[in-house]
């Protein structure tokens, strides 16, 4: 992992997942909860439910990609500035399954500056379901945890 830090002081990162989970009703309609939080990484799991299905009766792919998505934003605002995408893909590898529970743990793999480049394994149990990558894009405007 090559990291450069510079400008990005880290507050209270733990907070920061947790906090935008509270104002985000997509990842919590989903079900999406928090497992693990560290600087630079967030691993979030969920059930697949039968809403979540596609005419094929697995799991729709924007399913596994939103948790990944969700997990890659929260990973990359632990820094402290407000991360925004910039580009994201993701492979699918195995299809899921009702109840299957699956997790995405995004590691930053690149910090350079104002950029992030992370990966995201999402996972049934051991099994690597789908890979992720993204890009974002850090602002200027810091995370205030005060309620603000």
């Amino acid at each position: 992992m090559v990291n450069d830090k510079k400008n990005l002081e880290p507050i209270a990162y733990h907070l920061i997942p947790k906090r935008m989970l509270s104002q985000d009703p997509f990842s919590t309609w989903l079900g999406i909860e928090i497992l693990e939080v560290s600087l630079g990484k967030c691993k979030v799991g969920m059930t697949i439910r039968p809403e979540m299905l596609n005419s094929m009766q697995k799991a729709h792919g924007g399913i596994s990609y939103a948790l990944a998505d969700t997990a890659f934003g929260f990973a990359a605002n632990t820094y402290g500035k407000y991360a925004v995408s910039i580009e994201t893909s993701i492979n699918h590898i195995e299809a899921l399954e009702v109840n299957d529970y699956i997790t995405a743990e995004s590691k930053v793999d690149v910090t350079k500056n104002r950029l992030g480049f992370h990966y995201v394994e999402v996972k049934r149990g051991d099994e690597v379901v789908a890979l992720f990558k993204g890009v974002v894009f850090r602002t200027s405007k810091k995370w205030k945890l005060n309620g603000n």
